[in-house]
């Protein structure tokens, strides 16, 4: 099946239906198009996110299954339950931003190259003036630690990339963060595609068409949306 190339200049172009993403590679549904506020938050209501290296055009994808999260499912580890015990980081929401996805790039860069580009970086940045891309970050001594970032629509938050450069930083963000949404009425957390890490915290695989219909439920354009506080810390 063809690819659809979206048009640079226009934001407001739809995506194909779901049904026509690759199966190889899974979820691969449209290419071009820009990274302007507009496309994104279209692209998330949608069902799909932008993903692509610093070489390639954009790449636009829905992939099937979808990994998500429902709050009410999280998996607290004993170990991970005793690091949230003893208190080791301060967790904080939308207080380095910035700072947090730049960690998430430089991290990926060494391991394996990034697809957060500079351009990403820049697009998401101004989802977060905007109030709809945010951060929780996790702090020990002052210094940033491990944090998270993603995009909140709706009921419905879309989680895009987390990073720690200490043991269970990571895991005490996304644990702090999870609750938080519970508190918010948040009522599904999307994780894309599969990974052991999100799966151990509870994240389970849903078809496509499943994801479609919860997105249509929690995070339409009717959706009330539930205010981020920012200043939280714990």
């Amino acid at each position: 099946m063809k690819l659809t190339i979206l048009d640079a200049t226009n934001p407001h172009q739809p995506f194909p239906p779901l049904r026509n993403a690759l199966r190889e590679p899974n979820g691969l549904l449209a290419v071009g198009g820009c990274l302007s506020s507009e496309r994104l938050i279209s692209a998330y209501r949608y069902g799909v996110f932008p993903w692509f290296s610093a070489n390639e055009p954009i790449l636009w994808w829905s992939p099937n299954p979808r990994l998500v999260l429902f709050p009410e499912k999280l998996l607290i580890s004993k170990s991970l339950a005793k690091t949230l015990r003893q208190n080791r980081f301060n967790v904080t929401f939308d207080q380095a931003f910035d700072l947090v996805i730049a960690k998430c790039a430089e991290l990926r860069a060494n391991a394996e190259g990034t697809w957060i580009s500079d351009d990403i970086q820049s697009a998401y940045s101004q989802l977060h003036r905007e109030g709809v891309a945010h951060s929780v970050e996790a702090w020990r001594d002052g210094e940033l630690v491990g944090g998270l970032y993603g995009i909140a629509l709706g009921k419905v938050f879309f989680g895009e990339s987390m990073f720690h450069t200490q043991t269970d930083a990571s895991k005490v963000a996304f644990t702090h963060c999870v609750k938080q949404l519970q508190i918010w009425d948040f009522q599904l957390i999307d994780c894309q595609v599969h990974s052991e890490h999100l799966v151990s915290l509870g994240a389970q695989e849903i078809t496509r068409v499943e994801f479609s219909h919860l997105l249509t439920k929690y995070c339409s354009d009717s959706t009330q949306v539930t205010a981020w506080i920012c200043s939280k810390s714990s």
